[in-house]
C-alpha cells in the first residue's frame, strides 16, 4: 500500500484525457470476435484492460502489441476466428466488473468448462441476473458460497427469449448483446423494469454496429437480435474518456484554468454530462470542435444531481459540491454501493474527515457546501480508483495537507493519474509503503 501526501496547490495547464475504458473494453471484445485481424489503437492501458485481454486469450483469441499512432498510448493487433473456444480452463478478471459481466455470456458459448476468478470486491459483486438465465435454460454452472466467484460455466447458451430487470447493471445487457448474435437462432432480450444507465447500452450498440452487428430495439426495452451474424473487424481508434476528464474539469473549476484534450464532443458516453452539470452549478466550461474542453475557476452553487445515468462521475462531483454555496442533493445513486467499494459510504466518510458536511442517504448524498474550503487530513482510498482520484482533487481546496493511503489503486483505470496530477502543478510526496499508516 502506498501513502501519498499532497500539499495543497491549485492545478492548471493542459492534459490529454485517457482513452475511454468503457469503449476500450467494447472495442477489443468486438475485434476479438471478428474473423481475421483488427487493429485497435489509442488504448490507455490499465489493470482492467489487461483483464479483458486475458479473457480474450482464454477464449482462443490472440493479440499482439503494435506501434500506436498516439504518443504514450497502446495499439493491439487482435486476431480471431469469428467464434470462441475454451483455450484455457480459467481466467482471472482482476477487479474489473465490466470484464467479468461482458465475458460470462461469451464463456457460455464455448461448450466446455471455463472458470472466472477475481479479486477484491469483484468476488462478491452480484451476478444473479445471469444465474437466473442459466437456471431457466438448464445451463450448468457452479459458484462459491452465496453465488460468489469463482464461477465455472459449462454449457452453451440457447437462442430464444431472454429477460433482465432494468435495475441491474447495464453490463448484463451488454454481455448478452455481445454473445447472442453468434448463436444460430434469433433471440429477443426484454428489459422488464425501468432501465438504468441507458448510455452504456448505447455505447455497446454503437460498437456492435461498427463491427457489423445489427440489433434492433424498441425504446431500449426490447432488443431483437438476429442469429448467425458475423463480426467484421478493421482499424479503430478508441475515443477519450469523459469519466476521467471529469477529475480535471472539476480541478480546473476549483483551481486554475485546465484544458482537457482528446474528447469527443458527440460522444455517447453518459459521463459527458459532467460539463453540463458543472455549468449548471455555476462553473465555466468552454470547448472547441477539436474536443478540447477548458474549465475556468468559478464559484459554484448546490444543485440536484441525478446519478442514474452517470454513476462514475459522482465521487468527484461530490468534491465540487462540498465547497459549493448552498446544498447539493445526489439522487438515484444506489448502484454506487456495489462498485469497487460502497462509494456513497466512502465519499461520506473520507470527505467528512477533511472537514466537509456530507450526509449519506439510502440512495444518494446530501452535501452542505462549505465555500470557505476544507481542512485537510488523513484519508483512505478504499481500494477504489475513483475515490483516490476524487480525494486528490479535494486537496485543491484544503488548508492543510491531504494524506491518502492506498493511492496505488489508480492502476485499475488511470495508471498515469499521479504523473498527470504532478504535471499540472500538484505537490505530491510518498510518505509510506507497506500496510498503510
Amino acid at each position: 500500500m502506498t501513502t501519498l501526501k499532497i500539499t495543497p496547490a491549485k492545478l492548471g495547464g493542459s492534459v490529454c484525457a485517457p482513452s475511454s475504458k468503457s469503449m476500450g473494453h467494447r472495442e477489443i471484445i468486438c475485434a476479438g470476435l471478428s474473423d481475421g485481424t483488427s487493429i485497435v489503437d489509442n488504448i490507455s492501458m490499465s489493470a482492467d484492460m489487461e483483464a479483458t485481454l486475458r479473457c480474450l486469450e482464454a477464449l482462443g483469441i490472440s493479440f499482439q502489441q503494435v506501434p500506436s499512432s498516439r504518443v504514450g498510448r497502446t495499439a493491439f493487433a487482435i486476431s480471431g476466428s469469428g467464434r470462441v473456444r475454451a483455450a484455457r480452463s480459467a481466467v482471472d478478471c482482476g477487479e474489473s466488473g465490466s470484464t467479468l459481466r461482458f465475458m460470462i455470456p461469451l464463456g457460455a458459448l464455448c461448450g466446455a468448462p471455463l472458470t472466472f476468478t477475481g479479486h477484491g470486491k469483484l468476488v462478491t459483486r452480484p451476478l444473479q441476473a445471469y444465474y437466473d438465465i442459466f437456471d431457466r435454460q438448464g445451463l450448468h454452472y457452479t459458484t462459491a458460497a452465496e453465488g460468489y466467484l469463482p464461477l465455472t460455466v459449462n454449457g452453451v447458451l440457447q437462442s430464444g427469449a431472454y429477460e433482465l430487470p432494468g435495475n441491474v447493471s447495464s453490463q448484463f445487457i451488454s454481455g448478452l448483446l455481445f454473445a447472442l448474435p453468434l448463436l444460430e437462432g434469433d433471440s429477443v432480450l426484454e428489459i422488464t423494469s425501468g432501465l438504468e444507465s441507458q448510455s452504456y447500452v448505447d455505447l455497446t450498440l454503437s460498437c456492435l454496429a461498427k463491427y457489423g452487428i445489427t440489433i434492433e430495439h424498441e425504446n431500449y426495452y426490447k432488443y431483437h437480435i438476429r442469429g448467425g451474424q458475423r463480426y467484421r473487424g478493421g482499424r479503430s481508434m478508441v475515443e477519450g474518456d469523459w469519466s476521467q476528464a471529469a477529475f480535471w474539469l472539476v480541478a480546473g473549476t476549483l483551481g486554475r484554468q485546465i484544458t482537457c484534450t482528446g474528447l469527443n464532443t458527440a460522444s455517447l458516453q453518459g459521463d459527458r454530462v459532467v460539463a453540463g452539470i458543472i455549468s449548471r452549478m455555476g462553473g465555466k466550461i468552454t470547448f472547441d470542435a477539436e474536443g478540447n474542453y477548458t474549465a475556468l475557476p468559478a464559484p459554484t452553487k448546490g444543485v440536484v444531481i441525478d446519478a442514474a445515468d452517470c454513476p462514475d462521475i459522482i465521487p468527484v462531483l461530490t468534491v465540487l459540491a462540498a465547497v459549493s454555496e448552498g446544498t447539493t442533493e445526489i439522487i438515484n445513486a444506489g448502484r454506487l454501493r456495489i462498485k469497487e467499494c460502497d462509494r456513497l459510504a466512502a465519499m461520506t466518510s473520507e470527505l467528512n474527515k477533511l472537514g466537509a458536511a456530507v450526509t449519506e442517504l439510502p440512495d444518494g448524498l446530501l452535501i452542505k457546501g462549505r465555500p470557505e474550503g476544507l481542512r485537510g487530513g488523513c484519508v483512505d482510498a478504499w481500494n477504489d480508483h475513483r475515490i483516490a482520484m476524487s480525494l486528490a482533487v479535494a486537496s485543491l481546496v484544503c488548508r492543510e495537507a491531504v494524506v491518502i493511503s492506498g493511492s496505488e489503486c489508480v492502476q485499475k483505470s488511470y495508471p498515469e493519474f499521479w504523473q498527470d496530477f504532478a504535471a499540472l502543478g500538484g505537490n505530491i510526496e510518498t510518505v509510506g509503503m507497506g500496510e498503510g499508516i
